[in-house]
């Protein structure tokens, strides 16, 4: 458990990047309170804007990051000390950023890690791999999360979430581990809690209409293909 989350439970994951149709405006913050009036422990949100609004509207921790895109590099989530520090004048309780095994990162994030601590704000280190999350540790940060897995080309590629990755973790590390990726069903969600981790993260399940009608049309449309269906 976590000074910064007095309990177990479901962090819910409030995103919405440029090209999507909930990007902008007081859209995120709505979903956060939605999902804190339904029981949720924690948000978790990508950039300035959403972290400043969100923190104003709930009562619960706000683990923050910034995508960013840069050029010939595959680090995407908080990639620099610049978004750190933005992350940590938002008003963030925890930073969220990469903590993979790629282009030197593990020596990178250094100095992220201690700029979040010394601003008394937690780090969440976002990994693909058992080893990654065991190197986090070493590093002092003070959440492991799975968010990662099957993002980097060596890490495990599957549909459903990670769950042997959770077990390894939560019999490895000391620090809290959090499941987050691929997270679709409440039932996913309790197999997540049940491998040992106390936090689960699930986002695209609960906040991305567009994600979660195409997998409505998808199964009706393979129903019909097969035949399962009259036409």
């Amino acid at each position: 458990m976590s000074s910064f989350f007095p309990e177990k439970g479901l962090i819910v994951s409030c995103q919405a990047l440029a090209d999507e149709p909930l990007h902008g405006g007081d859209t995120m913050t709505k979903m956060a309170r939605a999902a804190v009036q339904s029981g949720a422990i924690g948000i978790r949100t990508n950039g300035v804007f959403d972290i400043l609004c969100i923190k104003q509207e709930v009562d619960v921790p706000v683990i923050g990051l910034i995508k960013r895109d840069i050029p010939d590099s595959a680090i995407f989530i908080t990639p620099t000390l610049t978004e750190v520090k933005a992350i940590v004048s938002a008003g963030a309780d925890i930073v969220a950023l990469d903590v993979t095994d790629r282009e030197g990162r593990l020596e990178a994030v250094k100095p992220l890690i201690a700029y979040a601590h010394e601003h008394g704000v937690a780090v969440m280190a976002d990994i693909s791999t058992l080893e990654e999350g065991v190197a986090a540790e070493k590093l002092g940060v003070d959440f492991i999360g799975t968010t990662l897995s099957g993002y980097t080309p060596y890490s495990r590629q599957q549909d459903e979430p990670d769950f042997e990755l959770l077990s390894q973790l939560c019999a490895s590390v000391q620090v809290p581990v959090v499941a987050e990726g691929r997270i679709w069903t409440p039932e996913d969600a309790a197999k997540a809690m049940k491998a040992g981790v106390p936090y689960v993260v699930v986002g695209s399940a609960i906040t991305r209409p567009q994600l979660i009608t195409s997998r409505y049309v998808n199964a009706l449309r393979n129903s019909m293909d097969s035949g399962e269906v009259k036409r």
